[in-house]
C-alpha cells in the first residue's frame, strides 16, 4: 500500500491546503493529514480543534485520515511506517524553507523519509492560514480562502460572531 503523511499546522485549514489534499489523495492508497502540536507557536485553534476541523472538511475523501503529532515528523512517520511527506508549494520562498527541511528530513532518517512537492494551484497560489487570520482580524471577507463552516469558526475567535 502507497501512503503519505501531510503535515502542517492548518490553523486554520484553506482551500489551498484542501487542494493539495485531494491531489495527493488521488496519488497514494493512504494519505494521513497530521496536525502538528507546535509548542513554539500560539494557534488560533487548538491542536484537537484543528484536527476536528479538518476531519469535517475532508470526510467525502475516503482514503484521508486525520491525526495531530507532536516531536520531529522523522519520528511520526518511522511509528507509522511511512517513507512519504507531501508538502504543497507556493512560490519559491516556499521551495527554499522546504527543500531545506525535506533534506534534514532525509538525512534524520536515514534516508527513510523522501518528500514530494505538490505545487499550489495558481487559484489558492495566494492562500496562507496566516493572511486568512490577518484578514478575519478585520473583520475582512475570507469566505473566498476557506471553507463555510471553518469562516464562520474563524470569525467566532475574532468576536465576528454574525459574519
Amino acid at each position: 500500500m502507497k501512503a503519505a503523511i501531510y503535515p502542517g499546522s492548518f490553523d486554520p485549514v484553506t482551500f489551498g491546503h484542501l487542494d493539495v489534499i485531494q491531489r495527493a489523495s488521488n496519488m497514494f492508497d493512504e494519505l494521513t493529514v497530521s496536525v502538528l502540536n507546535n509548542t513554539q507557536k500560539s494557534p488560533l485553534f487548538s491542536v484537537e480543534e484543528r484536527v476536528n476541523i479538518l476531519k469535517e472538511a475532508t470526510r467525502d475523501i475516503p482514503n484521508v485520515r486525520v491525526e495531530s503529532f507532536s516531536g520531529l515528523l522523522i519520528d511520526y512517520a518511522k511509528s507509522k511506517d511511512i517513507h512519504v511527506a507531501v508538502r504543497g508549494l507556493r512560490a519559491i520562498t516556499d521551495f527554499e524553507f522546504e527543500l531545506q527541511i525535506a533534506q534534514t528530513n532525509r538525512k534524520l532518517s536515514h534516508e527513510q523519509l523522501d518528500t514530494i512537492f505538490l505545487n499550489t494551484s495558481l487559484e489558492y497560489a495566494y492562500l496562507s492560514s496566516s493572511s486568512v487570520k490577518e484578514i478575519a482580524s478585520f473583520n475582512g471577507d475570507i469566505y473566498p480562502c476557506v471553507p463555510e463552516f471553518v469562516a464562520k469558526l474563524v470569525y467566532q475567535k475574532y468576536g465576528f460572531e454574525n459574519r
